[in-house]
C-alpha cells in the first residue's frame, strides 16, 4: 500500500514563514511537519510514499531524497501550478494501482491508521474519511423561540459537538476517474460526486485530536507544544 501526501500548497496564510520554505517543511520541534507525517505513516505500516509537490519543491526533494534515510521509499508527483487538494492528488495517479492512503501535508495525526485501513477493507468502502469528534463552546447565549416569537429557552454559551474532516483518507484507485486533470479541484467536490454516484463513503471517527497547521496562530501554538515536549522551555 502507498500513501499520497499533498505537499504542494502555497501556504499563503502562513506568510512570511512560507516565503522561503514550503508549509510542510516548517519546523515542529526538531523536525519539519512533513517528517512527522512520514514517521507516523511508517509506524502504521505504510512505507511507500508519494509526495505531491509544487511550490518550492526542491526544498522537499533535497531533504527527503528517495526516503531511505527515513525508512521509507519516496516518489515525487510534480505540478507546476496550484491545483487545490484533489487536483494535486490527481498528479499521483500514475503511481497508484491499488487501495491507498491520502493525507494533507499540513496536519499532524495521532490515531491508528492501521485500524482505519482495516475498517476500510472490511466495509468494502470506496473512500473512508477520518473524522475527529470536535467540541467547542459558542461564545453567546443561544435563545430559542416559538413560531409566534415567544422566548422558550435561554442556553448560555452551550457546548456543541460535530464530526470534522481531519484530512486523511483511505481510497480506492477508481477515485481518480472523478478528478479532472490539470485544474484546481477540491476534495469536497470529489466526495460529493462519489456520493451522487452511490459510492460507499465511510467514516473512521476518533476522539484523538489532530493538529491542523492552517495559519500563523495554529502554527505558533503547535510549535510551542513541540518545544515543551522536548523540554526546551
Amino acid at each position: 500500500m502507498k500513501a499520497v501526501i499533498l505537499a504542494g500548497g502555497l501556504g499563503t496564510r502562513l506568510q512570511p514563514y512560507t516565503t522561503f520554505l514550503p508549509k510542510p517543511m516548517l519546523p515542529l520541534g526538531e523536525k519539519p511537519i512533513l517528517e512527522h507525517l512520514i514517521d507516523w505513516t511508517r509506524k502504521n505500516g505504510v512505507k511507500s510514499i508519494v509526495l505531491c509537490v509544487s511550490y518550492l519543491k526542491k526544498t522537499i526533494e533535497d531533504y527527503f531524497e528517495d526516503g531511505k534515510r527515513f525508512g521509507v521509499n519516496i516518489e515525487y508527483a510534480i505540478s507546476n501550478k496550484p491545483l487545490a487538494t484533489a487536483g494535486q492528488l490527481k498528479t499521483a495517479e500514475e503511481f497508484i494501482d491499488d487501495t491507498f492512503v491520502c493525507m494533507y501535508g499540513d496536519s499532524i495525526f495521532d490515531f491508528s491508521l492501521r485500524n482505519m485501513i482495516k475498517q476500510h477493507s472490511a466495509k468494502k468502502a470506496f473512500v473512508t474519511m477520518s473524522l475527529n469528534e470536535y467540541k467547542t463552546n459558542l461564545p453567546y447565549g443561544v435563545i430559542e423561540t416559538s413560531k409566534t416569537g415567544k422566548i422558550t429557552s435561554w442556553n448560555e454559551k452551550p457546548e456543541i459537538k460535530a464530526n470534522v474532516n481531519m484530512g486523511c483518507y483511505v481510497m480506492e484507485p477508481e477515485v481518480f476517474s472523478l478528478i479532472p486533470k490539470n485544474r484546481p479541484y477540491g476534495m469536497d467536490d470529489v466526495i460529493k460526486k462519489a456520493m451522487n454516484r452511490k459510492k460507499l463513503i465511510n467514516s473512521f471517527i476518533t476522539k484523538k485530536g489532530f493538529i491542523d497547521i492552517g495559519n500563523k496562530a495554529s502554527y505558533k501554538k503547535a510549535y510551542q507544544e513541540y518545544i515543551q515536549k522536548l523540554g526546551k522551555i
